[in-house]
């Protein structure tokens, strides 16, 4: 576990937070744990003093308006944005991967696509080439393995970017709005398949499962995967409960709004 510290003024009290911290086993160690974090670009506050410990095995969903700070959050869980105030603690020993609503395809089969990722990770081409194939197959996309990924359809290419991710073994998924842009039928073939990764095992093997925060405005894929929900507001987190509570039990005005209009 690294800490990744940065200066600034510590977090405001929340008199509507609801949250509920995780609790960790003594043996397992938290995948992330934000004390305080704010992020700041320039004159805008996309995240303000944010508490949340995630642990090995939970499949956390994030929702909100739009602008609430989902993605931020999911970019700095991953390393690709820099808290401005409180403190970060990752887990190093946990192998990451990301995927985007809108997944960047190389103008290359995509088989290489695949393959490409695993490659850098220091897996010859020969074998990357052959675990891409099966990493395809496991999402159904053996039959276009040589076609340019570019050509695919949105939800082939999000089947892409999930063999992607799966070839690599992730300990640790981060997943953006994956099925926002899809159809409904290529929704739910995504769906499934982040069902399957969720339910596998990462790099760090069976007694690791994998980790999957995600999110989403689709209330219920955020019913069918999560196993708890976080809602966020102007970069706060305002509720964090297990699903069934999140969905049964009181909330602040702002998520009940949010659930109720998202919902009708």
């Amino acid at each position: 576990m690294s800490a990744v510290p940065v200066n600034g003024a510590a977090p405001w009290p929340d008199a509507m937070n609801v949250a509920r911290p995780s609790v960790t086993a003594p043996d397992q160690l938290p995948v992330f744990s934000l004390h305080g974090v704010g992020v700041r670009y320039g004159l805008v506050q996309a995240l303000h003093g944010v508490n949340l410990t995630v642990t090995p095995g939970e499949r956390v969903a994030l929702i909100g308006a739009n602008g609430c700070g989902k993605s931020t959050l999911l970019r700095v869980l991953h390393g690709l944005a820099k808290p401005s105030s409180g403190q970060l603690m990752r887990d190093d020993g946990s192998r990451q991967a990301m995927l985007f609503q809108r997944p960047h395809m190389l103008r290359t089969s995509a088989q290489h696509n695949v393959a490409l990722g695993l490659w850098l990770h220091g897996v010859r081409w020969r074998e990357a080439r052959a675990l891409a194939l099966a990493a395809l197959q496991r999402v159904g996309l053996e039959g276009i393995a040589a076609q340019n990924a570019r050509t695919l359809s949105g939800g082939q290419q999000q089947r892409v970017a999930l063999a992607r991710a799966w070839a690599l073994r992730p300990d640790v998924l981060l997943l953006d709005e994956p099925t926002a842009s899809l159809d409904p039928h290529a929704k739910r073939e995504v769906e499934l398949l982040m069902a399957g990764l969720a339910a596998s095992h990462g790099h760090a093997g069976p007694t690791h499962p994998v980790t999957m925060v995600f999110a989403s405005h689709n209330l219920g894929q955020v019913k069918r995967l999560a196993s708890r929900v976080i809602y966020l507001e102007h970069g706060s987190v305002l509720a964090d409960l297990p699903v069934r509570d999140f969905f049964n039990g009181p909330l602040p005005d702002a998520a009940r709004w949010f659930v109720k209009g998202e919902a009708a």
